[in-house]
């Protein structure tokens, strides 16, 4: 399978094409055609979920509903969400783009994660939809603390359905040189050289699948019919940070570079050339972006405004657990 064609308007982004995507594992070698590279699942990894039923999925919440992303911690688990982020409403959505930087924030073994990710979202209550692709560290899934490329479904609000990269049915890879939970081979360096990758997720107007590209390769699909809400396009989408713990005090983990937005470019974490896909299947920037931190103290968020070379774009981030963020 292939797309039956690409979204129009797409930035002339140089530095996809320039720096491709490059893993840990092509050091080794590579997967030959008509096959994919699968991260291998290996027992102690099932061991450290709670479950084997709940091993690669997201915990779930007890009032479930697209307002979760702002309040996630009314789950019925001890497992504490923050997110900064901007989100999209208002219309039809049939896609995102964005670059996003790529950093290895510290997360304490064994207490939660950090991520950067696109959220596209749909529905409400128990039948939320969402597709969703980022990088994250999560030492409890992965078993280190390395970045990794990574994606995510539901549709039913986490209860149920949905897991991370291939790790239960759903996401149909097409691509033998990416390897999804793999980690990427360069993160950026505080007040050094950036790296960043550019994903970009649309629904093929012929065929109907979620299709998934990051930088210059398109990874594989989201088939439709596994969706309820966005079976037919999206309602909302959101990109930017979220951390979780297990400790019901403020935890320490990093979000992003582990600073603020207002420290800028090369310190703050950031994501740009920020688009959505309209029913015209052309790209375009979109008409607002509502910012949301919930301890901006904790972690935060700062919009920027549009630039010919950045397009519309974020800083967000924090450090977690501080003086100012008891």
């Amino acid at each position: 399978m292939r797309p039956s064609y690409h979204p129009g308007g797409l930035y002339d982004d140089s530095n996809i094409a320039a720096h491709p995507i490059t893993q840990i594992w092509h050091q080794k070698g590579k997967c030959p055609e008509n096959t994919i590279p699968i991260r291998r699942t290996k027992e102690e990894d099932v061991l450290r979920a709670s479950s084997i039923k709940r091993y690669g999925k997201k915990r779930p919440m007890s009032t479930p509903k697209l307002a979760s992303i702002y309040e996630p911690d009314a789950g019925a688990t001890n497992t504490h969400h923050q997110h900064a982020i901007a989100s999209a409403y208002g219309e039809k959505y049939y896609g995102t783009r964005a670059t996003v930087n790529l950093w290895q924030p510290t997360v304490e073994r064994g207490n939660g994660f950090s991520l950067a990710q696109l959220w596209i979202g749909g529905g409400l209550g128990n039948d939320i939809n969402t597709i969703e692709a980022g990088w994250q560290v999560y030492p409890a899934l992965y078993h280190d603390s390395n970045t990794r490329l990574f994606i995510f479904w539901t549709r039913d609000a986490y209860q149920r359905t949905g897991c991370y990269n291939l790790n239960c049915q759903g996401f149909i890879q097409t691509n033998n040189r990416i390897a999804i939970g793999g980690s990427v081979s360069h993160v950026s360096r505080y007040g050094g050289p950036q790296s960043e990758l550019s994903f970009l997720i649309w629904k093929d107007p012929k065929h109907g699948m979620w299709w998934l590209q990051v930088g210059i390769d398109v990874l594989g699909y989201w088939p439709s019919s596994i969706f309820s809400n966005l079976a037919d396009s999206a309602s909302d989408i959101h990109w930017g940070g979220e951390v979780a713990s297990h400790n019901a005090r403020q935890t320490s983990i990093q979000m992003g570079s582990g600073h603020f937005p207002q420290e800028g470019f090369s310190k703050a974490s950031y994501i740009r050339n920020i688009q959505v896909i309209d029913s015209s299947n052309d790209l375009k920037l979109p008409n607002r972006l509502d910012l949301f931190a919930k301890r901006p103290n904790c972690y935060n968020v700062q919009g920027g405004a549009s630039s010919s070379d950045w397009g519309t774009y974020i800083y967000y981030g924090g450090p977690g657990k501080s003086p100012n963020c008891p």
